[in-house]
């Protein structure tokens, strides 16, 4: 009797097993993992970026991640919800990357941000002066006195246009600035309520296009010179840039402007697991060709280009991949950690 009721615990037993998928080394019977990518205002760049990245890893059952996007504030919000564990990737400019890594600027009282990690880049963004044409603005000297919208607190976009106007010589106080999000800046532009603002963005942007195709003209200030030349020498986050005019066939300018601009790059934290980065890393690369048709901003990618412009070392997951990839050679050496 007794070796009868250890059978039959014993079968009983087997069959739990078996229906709670014991033995199975399918890795779509496992715990799905989510994640939410952290990206920006709906008509900038980020947020279709966070959506393109989301969607190839959702397509893929057998990494059983399911990835949601999030519009946020921009760059700085990011970086701090990535490291809080709010968000587990977020988009950032290179220049906030570089900045909370060592501990300048925003994160100057808290100190280095150690636990940063880059994954890749992204597009190359501008920063973009966008003023009326009645407003006589035609250099960035030009804004004294002038009603500028710098971008809202929180967002790279603001630090970019101050570093622009000290570049020149312009404060903060030379100037009747506003703070409020690029998404509205193009309204406040067309209603006459200000007369220029800032956006650092990857081209073309349907915020600009809406600023340009207005009752009020408009033009796309060039930034340009021997004073940017300097503060791109002081910081090694930023480069020149083009703007193409035939983005904005409404805007009053008949050539390409000249500008200066930062990189886009794909952040997360070393909280984050190594399987994880490793798979949105491998889908974006292996699948490189359909990622760049993803947006117009994406045209000039190159495998390379996407591991240039980081400053917060790149993640184990990411480099596994980049390992299994042969794309350590574009790689700088103080990024692998």
């Amino acid at each position: 009797m007794k070796k009868y009721i250890l059978k039959l615990l014993l079968l009983t037993l087997a069959f739990a097993f078996v229906a709670c998928g014991g033995g199975n080394t399918n890795t779509t019977s496992s715990k799905k993992t989510f994640i939410t990518i952290g990206t920006g205002g709906v008509t900038g760049v980020y947020y279709p970026t966070g959506g393109a990245i989301s969607k190839m890893i959702n397509s893929k059952s057998e990494y059983n991640i399911k990835a949601t996007v999030e519009s946020t504030a921009g760059s700085v919000y990011n970086i701090n919800a990535v490291l809080k564990g709010d968000l587990d990737f977020g988009i950032a400019q290179s220049d906030r990357q570089y900045q909370a890594y060592y501990g300048q600027s925003e994160w100057k009282e808290a100190g280095k941000q150690e636990e940063l990690r880059s994954v890749f880049s992204i597009h190359p963004e501008s920063i973009t002066l966008v003023a009326s044409v009645d407003s006589g603005i035609n250099s960035i000297k030009d804004l004294k006195g002038k009603r500028v919208n710098l971008g809202n607190v929180g967002s790279g976009q603001l630090q970019n246009a101050k570093d622009v106007l000290e570049a020149v010589g312009i404060s903060e106080d030379d100037i009747n600035a506003e703070y409020v999000k690029a998404v509205e800046a193009p309204g406040l532009l067309q209603d006459g309520r200000i007369d220029a603002f800032f956006y650092t963005v990857g081209h073309p942007s349907g915020a600009i296009k809406e600023a340009t195709s207005g009752r009020i003209k408009v033009k796309i200030v060039n930034i340009t010179g021997p004073e940017f030349d300097k503060l791109i020498n002081d910081k090694p986050y930023y480069a020149k840039s083009i703007i193409e005019a035939k983005n904005y066939p409404n805007a009053q300018n008949t050539e390409d402007i000249n500008s200066i601009g930062v990189k886009a790059t794909l952040i997360t934290s070393t909280k984050v697991s190594e399987d994880v980065v490793y798979a949105i890393t491998k889908e974006v690369f292996e699948n490189f060709e359909d990622f760049k048709k993803l947006h117009p901003a994406y045209s000039t990618l190159t495998k390379e280009s996407m591991l240039q412009g980081l400053s917060a070392p790149i993640h184990k997951g990411a480099l596994k991949y980049y390992k299994e990839a042969g794309l350590m050679k574009y790689i700088k050496k103080e990024l692998i950690k």
